[in-house]
């Protein structure tokens, strides 16, 4: 950051106090691949620059976020809770609030008007807990991205595919070439990833709606979810050899050109950012697949547990404004791959990726919110469950799947 910028931010973080003691803000996430460090870092700098003493102490925790929310729930709930946390947008930490666990926002979110800036609206409201705020929103994260490897396309001999279908028939001259088609992780979250991004993708806004907000199993019975099932089937088979845990790990399969594509969210552009790649020269990207360009509005928030530390308090409020700040908000999504959550920043150094999904943006037409600010929990997570079944279990057929899938909407809350 520069020094006109650091005034900037330490003249917005004097509206929370004057004299105090300073405070240590301990902040869990899981944000530990290159990409995602970089972005954590523009945080922290960012908060330590502000003076006063204060200090970011990061808790990273290793894994995806299904690892880390039930050790920050377990914290929380048993009287070691961390000065902030991320969790995601939706009904993870209604639980918290209700139990009077979460630091209220209310006051710096009026006072910098947060709803005049956040996009789009359901990003804020998603933050809104009968009439109150208790979370700041930070990024825009969408799923339905595929990531190219023009090199490994250039070694089979074959065009770079600009959809979904191109794709599929161009595998057979990828495994000729000994490249993995389809790079994935072998985690139950990266599938449903994968399932969500098909269903979209290939079915559309309007089969998304039917699906997520008309509940509809009679349409999940239908053959346009017979064709996302059979085409999570295809990748159930394209992916094979891809041997991977981790996102980042299948991320890096197409850096090095030993896998063709991977269907991830745009958090795996900090992962090309951190090699050095330029979009449209080493990599190239399809959001919608392609097929039908749209972004889901999920994405991460950040949470301050609520200790009743007058000092703390301060510092919380603090690194929430941060957080929120405009230049801020542009060197961290800047190194995440997301989307800042202001229209008002200036994105002339966004590359070729995230000039496409701001175009997007644009659209609200294109932009659906996260499933999972609209299903339950336990929905949800039978939904997983039958998907992380169907991948690990070839013998499950995707109309088999898809029956079961549906019996699983019909009985949802």
């Amino acid at each position: 950051m520069n020094k006109k910028q650091i005034t900037a931010l330490v003249a917005s973080a004097m509206a929370f106090g004057g004299a105090a003691q300073a405070a240590d803000v301990e902040v869990t996430h899981w944000w530990t691949s290159g990409g995602e460090a970089a972005a954590v870092k523009v945080f922290a700098d960012s908060f330590n620059a502000l003076g006063g003493g204060d200090r970011w102490i990061d808790g990273a925790i290793a894994g995806s976020g299904g690892v880390a929310r039930p050790i920050i729930a377990s914290r929380i709930t048993g009287g070691d809770p961390m000065g902030a946390t991320q969790l995601n947008h939706g009904r993870q930490a209604e639980d918290f609030i209700e139990a009077g666990l979460m630091l209220e926002l209310t006051d710096v979110a009026q006072r910098e008007n947060w709803k005049g800036f956040v996009r789009p609206s359901g990003l804020y409201d998603s933050c809104d807990y009968d009439g109150k705020i208790f979370c700041v929103p930070v990024n825009i994260h969408s799923w339905q991205w595929m990531w190219i490897s023009l090199p490994a396309f250039q070694k089979a001999g074959v065009p770079a595919p600009k959809d979904w279908h191109e794709f599929v028939a161009a595998a057979p001259a990828l495994r000729n070439a000994g490249i993995v088609p389809l790079a994935l992780g072998n985690q139950s979250w990266q599938y449903g990833g994968m399932f969500d991004v098909l269903l979209v993708g290939l079915g559309g806004i309007d089969t998304w709606k039917r699906i997520n907000i008309d509940r509809d199993a009679d349409f999940a019975r239908g053959s346009k979810m017979r064709e996302v099932w059979q085409a999570f089937g295809d990748a159930r088979e394209l992916s094979v050899g891809s041997n991977v845990s981790e996102w980042n790990e299948a991320t890096n399969l197409v850096i090095t050109h030993k896998a063709g594509a991977q269907i991830m969210g745009d958090w795996a552009q900090g992962e090309f950012s951190v090699a050095g790649y330029t979009a449209g020269n080493e990599y190239d990207c399809l959001p919608g697949l392609g097929i039908n360009e749209v972004l889901s509005t999920g994405g991460d928030a950040f949470y301050f547990p609520a200790t009743g530390d007058a000092d703390l308090v301060r510092a919380q409020k603090k690194m929430a404004s941060m957080m929120v700040s405009k230049d801020v908000q542009v060197g961290f999504n800047l190194a995440k791959g997301s989307l800042p959550i202001r229209g008002d920043v200036d994105l002339s150094a966004a590359n070729l990726c995230m000039k496409k999904g701001l175009k997007i943006l644009d659209n609200l037409d294109n932009v659906i919110p996260s499933g999972d600010q609209l299903l339950t929990q336990d929905t949800l997570g039978q939904m997983g469950d039958l998907i992380a079944e169907f991948w690990e279990d070839t013998s499950i057929t995707p109309a088999e799947a898809q029956e079961r899938w549906a019996d699983i909407l019909a009985s949802a809350e």
